[in-house]
């Protein structure tokens, strides 16, 4: 039996994105270790017949130390698992996990699963992001990347030869999962909804903005935000911010949540005014649920729409152009909106169907795996590392 290793950096992201991926693995016989950060979501690897081991890892910090430490930490397990093929995903484990691999003496593939707003900044951080990047990844086997505007960038960056890239397009989205519901409205309230991370960066000023301005004009019409306050990271919204926004009937806050379908099904447009994405699930999800969507026009939410035909793109951080679509999408017609969807659902069961995904998962493992004989490790359920 063929071992595969996951390592990102948070259980839940490897819950929330790659459940399909995982589950689709040991169905075709695969061994499959998760190592992350424990949660609430890291037990759940064992209800799908993965193996979980925790790994420590100062996600938003730099401390050179501690990074290297989970570099040793990694190579360590690496050796002790003896895998026949490892996945990275988000940037510590890409960086660090690449090297820990190449220590270790074992074959990797490097998921670039999103660069991040700060990445496309001339700023010391990103100056030393891409130095990393361009240090670790020429030991992967190869790099993938979820949207076509990264892989360009890496390009431009001469970050990573570009005979070792190619092109996941996205996560990928289970449409059986992810199906219309219909929802029977007992009030006559056209409801756009926000589902998002509370960051400045994913458009929740402009959205609020648009919220205020349009208030003014229509009276049936609510605003709805829902997600995490994220307090550890730079860009994050403060609760005490949420609080006035509401309080001024600007947005109804209906707080976080682990399961977005029954929100996406109660409203009439998702909305996500994003500075950049690697691709947005949550429109992925209200696109599969066959709900009309506007989003920015930027990397990771411009592939998943079909503007004027599944949902309208506007500028990014422009909430003037995000007032005047969410306008176009108030004067259509419910047979018009309800056209809309039915071409987002279209959208995503021929192009984003998580079973591409999976697919292109399995065949990559068969291509970059070869057969060492039967290993004799026995995994333990309960490691650290």
């Amino acid at each position: 039996m063929k071992r595969i290793v996951l390592v990102s950096n948070t259980s839940w992201s490897m819950i929330k994105f790659r459940l399909g991926v995982m589950k689709a693995m040991v169905e075709a016989g695969y061994e499959v270790v998760v190592i992350a950060p424990r949660d609430k979501h890291s037990d759940d690897f064992r209800e799908i017949g993965c193996h979980y081991i925790e790994l420590s890892m100062d996600n938003k910090g730099s401390n050179i130390f501690k990074d290297l430490r989970m570099v040793y930490k990694l190579q360590k397990a690496y050796k002790l698992l003896s895998p026949d093929l490892i996945f990275h995903y988000t940037i510590k484990p890409n960086i660090y996990g690449s090297f820990a691999a190449k220590i270790a003496g074992k074959k990797s593939i490097a998921v670039i699963t999103g660069l991040g707003y700060t990445f496309i900044h001339d700023n010391i951080t990103a100056k030393i992001a891409k130095r990393l990047y361009k240090f670790s990844l020429k030991y992967a086997q190869k790099v993938w990347f979820i949207n076509i505007e990264d892989k360009n960038k890496f390009i431009l960056e001469d970050l990573v030869p570009e005979k070792m890239m190619d092109l996941l397009p996205s996560e990928g989205i289970n449409v059986e999962t992810f199906a219309p519901i219909e929802m029977k409205r007992q009030d006559n309230i056209f409801r756009f909804i926000l589902i998002a991370r509370l960051l400045w960066d994913k458009g929740v000023g402009e959205y609020v903005k648009a919220a205020k301005e349009l208030k003014k004009r229509y009276q049936n019409i609510e605003f709805q935000l829902v997600g995490f306050i994220d307090a550890q990271n730079p860009k994050a919204i403060s609760k005490k911010q949420v609080e006035d926004w509401e309080a001024k009937g600007y947005i109804n806050y209906l707080g976080p949540t682990d399961d977005v379908k029954p929100f996406i099904a109660g409203a009439d447009c998702v909305v996500l005014p994003s500075y950049r994405e690697g691709v947005s699930m949550i429109l992925m999800e209200a696109a599969s649920m066959q709900k009309p969507i506007i989003a920015s026009n930027v990397p990771g939410c411009r592939d998943l729409v079909n503007h004027n035909v599944s949902g309208y793109l506007c500028g990014m951080q422009d909430y003037h152009d995000l007032i005047s679509k969410m306008e176009k999408m108030l004067h259509l017609t419910h047979k018009q909106r309800k056209q809309m969807g039915k071409e987002a659902r279209k959208f995503m069961v021929e192009e984003y169907n998580e079973k591409l995904i999976i697919k292109k998962y399995l065949h990559t493992i068969k291509e970059v795996t070869w057969d060492e004989g039967k290993n004799k490790f026995v995994l333990k359920r309960k490691r650290r590392v």
